[in-house]
């Protein structure tokens, strides 16, 4: 009986999925020595191809030849375009009780399926859970990059902790783990993450995303918790093309579109009018002060410009309906 399985959701990934493999092998090597001396862990890899047209399958095929076969590699073509079709893939064919996300460009520690795997056993009221997400650069990034680290799936800290618990003035992305790493409890994602979600994943038509958080609010609003540990730790790869103005720019407007639908998630609907004149007055108060503030370093600091688009975004969120996503990302 699988106890756990690893998700790979890739677009496009020949080139970078063979290193995620490569550092999933290193897994299937400790988790096989450690079953010398505890309870073993039985595990898969599923790789999810999200319509690519590159020679991903072929990868695929090429690593299935030599895998171990203690630890299956299976592949799965999703041809509904968007992550979040592909998650949802992966759930409904993964054999585990678990499951944990890795993007393309995740690269895990030896030790990550099993600390992933004893930390859902040892906390049976998770729903989902992440852990430490350090940046592999390609490049050094902008000055006071550490400010929007975080929205590009960068998480660190040394402690563990329940978000239900975490009682602090976080914004909602503070407040939730990102999908990079994310391991949920199959149970908590069936019962409760609806199978077609508001937010389908960045696409060359739009960067409004947030899909991993829409998911992890309906798991919340279920009464499952959600949690933080530092044992569970990746790499994310992050191409210099992703620190450029350009992206980030883009990047951060997108976030900041997404913040109403993933703010009224949490109000019934009754009161819904009286929570988005309240959020609108406190998200232009925030802006205007913000401009007075940094205006003079909007056209030369990009950690600035990209905070002010982000500002800028949640302002318009309210208005963001996708079939607009084209125009209001132009």
């Amino acid at each position: 009986m699988i106890n756990f399985s690893v998700a790979i959701c890739t677009f496009n990934g020949e080139k970078r999925l063979p290193d995620v493999l490569d550092k999933l092998k290193d897994c299937c090597a400790y988790t096989a020595q450690l079953a010398l001396e505890t309870e073993p862990i039985i595990w898969e890899i599923l790789v999810i191809d999200n319509n690519s047209k590159d020679n991903t399958a072929k990868v695929v095929q090429e690593y299935q030849a030599n895998w171990p076969d203690a630890y299956p590699l299976k592949y799965y073509l999703e041809t509904q375009q968007g992550l979040s079709y592909a998650r949802e893939r992966a759930i409904q064919e993964a054999e585990g009780t678990l499951v944990g996300f890795l993007d393309d460009d995740n690269l895990p520690t030896p030790n990550w399926v099993a600390s992933a795997y004893n930390f859902g056993k040892n906390h049976p009221q998770a729903g989902a859970y992440g852990g430490q997400i350090k940046a592999d650069y390609e490049v050094i990034p902008p000055n006071n990059f550490d400010r929007i680290a975080r929205f590009l799936a960068i998480v660190e800290g040394n402690k563990s902790f329940c978000y239900n618990n975490h009682q602090n003035n976080y914004t909602v992305r503070k407040m939730l783990p990102p999908g990079a790493g994310l391991v949920v409890r199959q149970q908590a994602w069936m019962e409760n993450v609806p199978k077609q979600l508001f937010f389908c994943g960045r696409s060359d038509d739009s960067f409004v995303t947030s899909e991993d958080l829409e998911a992890l609010v309906h798991i919340r609003k279920a009464g499952w918790e959600i949690w933080y540990t530092p044992e569970m730790k990746i790499y994310h790869r992050i191409p210099k093309e992703r620190l450029e103005k350009e992206y980030l720019i883009k990047l951060m407007r997108g976030i900041g579109l997404s913040r109403h639908h993933i703010r009224m998630l949490d109000f019934p609907a009754w009161l819904k009018p009286f929570a988005l004149p309240i959020y609108s007055a406190n998200d232009l108060r925030k802006l205007v002060f913000y401009w007075i503030k940094y205006r003079n370093l909007l056209q030369t600091d990009i950690v600035a410009a990209c905070e002010m688009e982000l500002l800028i975004g949640i302002l318009m969120s309210p208005f963001y309906r996708k079939k607009d996503m084209k125009f209001i990302q132009n």
